[in-house]
């Protein structure tokens, strides 16, 4: 770490603790040189994931966007908080600890099925009738029989 005062580029680290936020670590050096004090802040650096739609356009993956669509499936349904919260982390954790720094929504959105089926099976049915475009009641009775079938 290059020192603000005198430009010499080696330092000891004499203090560290995190930030109150917790997403930062605040380090105090002091320069081998001419011993003068300066903080400096530590970051983790994380790429953003961009999310492919259906139309070929990207945007940024939005977490909270995740939560709220799933939460529409639930609503009304035994469903916690903190399990969609859960679900949520997993699919955010998955999402990061692949290699790709894009990904497309039919990926999420099967992912988010995956998690739904488990945890509840009509806010199951209430996101794959949305995110699959269910037209008719055919297209409907289809599912739910697939989903009898894997019982």
């Amino acid at each position: 770490m290059k020192c603000p005062y005198c430009g010499f580029e080696e330092s000891k680290v004499i203090d560290s603790r995190p930030t109150d936020d917790g997403e930062r670590i605040r380090r105090r050096r002091e320069c081998l040189k001419c011993g003068k004090r300066f903080t400096t802040y530590e970051v983790i650096e994380s790429l953003p994931i961009i999310v492919i739609k259906k139309d070929k356009s990207r945007e940024t993956f939005d977490r909270d966007k995740l939560i709220n669509g799933i939460l529409r499936a639930c609503e009304k349904r035994p469903v916690s908080i903190d399990d969609i919260e859960r679900c949520v982390d997993e699919i955010e954790a998955a999402l990061h600890n692949t290699l790709d720094r894009e990904v497309s929504s039919v990926r999420i959105g099967e992912m988010v099925m995956d998690k739904l089926k488990n945890l509840d099976e009509v806010a199951y049915v209430r996101f794959a009738s949305v995110y699959r475009q269910f037209k008719d009641i055919n297209t409907f009775m289809e599912e739910l029989n697939n989903m009898l079938k894997q019982k």
